[in-house]
């Protein structure tokens, strides 16, 4: 029985993820992420609110200055009353020690309170910090990511970070102060009582040297584990239609359990190491105590200290080791907060979209020429994606983009609006390398219509109006009409009001993709990408699609990733993809009397889907 509970919790951690862990932690310390830098970084948050947190620090002075008071006052009293040496009345005593407490814990709610504002405005600020930052991020930042994950550093992260501000910053420092006090009035008593306090010091450090040593890595790991479990969460609950349509639920929760229970170890084991702090100063502080107790009285009777100092001594003893017990336990707390605040710099440190945009500058128009001349690409070190790409479209072109699937038709839009930056060849938009212009100029005159469009929480209106948010409720409602939207808009219960839900939820495929026509109408783009694709719509709405696409074609240039065999005999241009090369390019008549690889696929592919469709 005892095995089979012990069992789930025999895992590598203990020794080889120990070490492991502490490997990589040393390389890091070797690079700039170390704990120091990690502090250096959160310190300049908390600089910014100097004067509330001198404040805050003035009051922890005088809480640790009163809490060292008192045990000074209760023996000196009982030198001064109980063993008769006279002195002042009992009233005054009482009134001046009531006043010491009284202060002490004013000051100790004052330094709570304002350290609470200190701490939530600088996790305010580095949240703010971090969320503008993943927008500054290029697409291949997300691309090698899980959203879940990255979401874990904006909330998980974060929340490690606002709870140890809180709490634990004033806990440190005061912690601090009250043991040094401590020491210092001790050494003033008593030299021998002090040494004999300070015995428990070796025990202490060796003790939380092996404790810290092994929980560190640990915090770390069970961060890296909770990551990667938010990542999991977010991809099922994205991919719950395909999970069912294909009944994947078992296999789904096993990669769950997995996940669950590798938190589970790791939380496990580093909260079990870190649980022997407590029981280690606690033994300590009983042994301090008997330690100061018992030769404190054999030197009493020999007159060497009074009942008072060892009273005292007593009562400093505990308070010697309770800044210690103090620092132990918040320690873990730290490192958790250390190793969140890690992966939030480490993210704050990525390399962002426009940190190579040195001496480019913005465009003021664009006809819609666009040329690409011996252009290579590969997402990966090894092997090109694209390769030798060479093509122009003049302005106001429809350009077809055709090839199976894999050939490179995404890669080659996504490098156009510099998604991704291109290796070796040019690109350029009015002759003009797309190197050379500022990313969110060049993308201000380019306009998407994707398979699956995507659209945001809020309001019909507010969605069309992303193409252009300071367009007027007259020029929304005239984009939504000339890409058909509008009949379907205004039956709606709340018409152009009407809130959709996450993703577009309480709208059909068919009539996202009219909300998509018209956002980009709005956006009056010089250049369009389209993925034109109208599988699983009703030929109604599909016919309302073809139709607001080709008004919004009209006088732009269009890339269109072509689905559909009407788009491509429309097109002005072709381009055939085959494994990231562009093996021919042509008008659909032209390619055809080629008898090459269009030709292939035409008669293959696009003819049979057309037929079974009724084309």
């Amino acid at each position: 029985m005892f095995k089979e509970l012990v069992e789930p919790f025999r895992h590598p951690y203990p020794k080889s993820v120990i070490q492991q862990q502490g490997d990589s932690g040393r390389k890091k310390r070797a690079k700039a992420k170390d704990w120091s830098g990690t502090l250096g970084r959160l310190w300049s948050y908390l600089a910014q609110r100097k004067a509330k947190l001198t404040l805050v620090l003035v009051m922890v002075v005088f809480s640790s200055a009163l809490a060292l008071l008192g045990p000074y006052l209760l023996g000196t009293a009982i030198d001064n009353y109980l063993q008769g040496s006279g002195g002042k009345p009992w009233a005054w005593f009482l009134l001046g020690l009531g006043l010491i407490y009284a202060g002490s814990s004013l000051t100790s709610w004052l330094q709570n309170i304002w350290m609470i504002e200190v701490a939530q405005e600088t996790v305010y600020r580095m949240r703010s910090d971090l969320f503008a930052k993943l927008h500054a991020l290029p697409i291949s930042f997300y691309s090698k990511r899980q959203q879940g994950e990255i979401m874990s550093r904006v909330t998980n992260d974060i929340e490690n970070v606002s709870s140890t501000l809180n709490s634990s910053a004033i806990q440190i420092f005061s912690s601090v102060l009250t043991l040094t006090g401590t020491i210092v009035v001790m050494l003033y008593l008593s030299p021998i009582l002090t040494l004999l306090t300070f015995i428990v010091v070796p025990l202490m450090v060796f003790g939380m040297r092996w404790i810290t040593r092994r929980t560190g890595p640990l915090y770390k790991q069970r961060q890296k584990d909770l990551g990667n479990l938010n990542g999991y969460i977010e991809e099922t609950l994205s991919g719950q239609r395909m999970i069912k349509a294909f009944s994947q639920e078992e296999r789904v929760l096993r990669e769950f359990r997995a996940r669950n229970a590798a938190i589970r170890r790791s939380s496990f084991w580093a909260q079990t190491i870190s649980g022997f702090i407590p029981k280690l100063m606690n033994f300590l502080n009983n042994f301090s105590f008997a330690l100061v107790a018992g030769i404190g009285g054999v030197l009493a009777i020999y007159g060497q200290v009074t009942v008072g100092v060892i009273i005292v001594f007593v009562e400093y003893a505990r308070q010697f080791t309770r800044p210690l017990n103090d620092l132990a336990n918040q320690w873990n707390t730290l490192l958790s907060a250390i190793a969140g605040a890690e992966r939030v710099f480490e993210v704050m440190d990525e390399d962002e979209e426009a940190s190579d945009e040195n001496g480019v500058q913005p465009i003021d128009q664009v006809t819609g020429k666009v040329s690409f001349s011996h252009v290579y690409f590969s997402y990966e070190s090894n092997g090109d994606t694209l390769e030798d790409i060479s093509f122009t479209a003049e302005p106001g072109e429809m350009i077809a983009l055709v090839g199976p699937t894999g050939a490179g038709k995404t890669t080659l839009i996504q490098l156009l609006s510099r998604f991704y930056e291109h290796g070796r060849g040019t690109i350029a938009i009015d002759d003009r390398d797309i190197a050379a212009i500022r990313r969110d100029s060049l993308r201000s005159y380019m306009a998407f219509v994707l398979q699956d469009s995507f659209l945001f929480q809020g309001t019909i209106r507010d969605n069309i109006a992303f193409g252009r948010l300071d367009a007027s409720d007259v020029e929304i409602e005239e984009a939504a009409r000339l890409a058909n939207a509008h009949s379907f808009i205004t039956r709606l219960p709340q018409g152009y009001d009407q809130i959709l839900g996450l993703g577009g939820d309480g709208i059909s495929q068919g009539q996202k993709q009219l909300l998509a026509i018209a956002r980009a109408m709005l956006a009056n783009p010089a250049i369009l990408v389209l993925d034109e694709a109208t599988s699983s719509i009703d030929t109604v709405t599909e016919l309302k699609i073809q139709e607001g696409l080709q008004r919004l074609m009209k006088g732009r240039t269009s890339f269109v990733i072509a689905h559909r065999l009407n788009t491509i005999r429309q097109a002005d241009k072709i381009l055939v993809l085959k494994e990231g090369q562009l093996i021919e390019q042509g008008n659909h008549t032209t390619l055809l009397e080629q008898g090459g690889f269009y030709s292939e696929l035409y008669y293959g592919h696009f003819q049979e889907q057309d037929e079974e469709n009724g084309g």
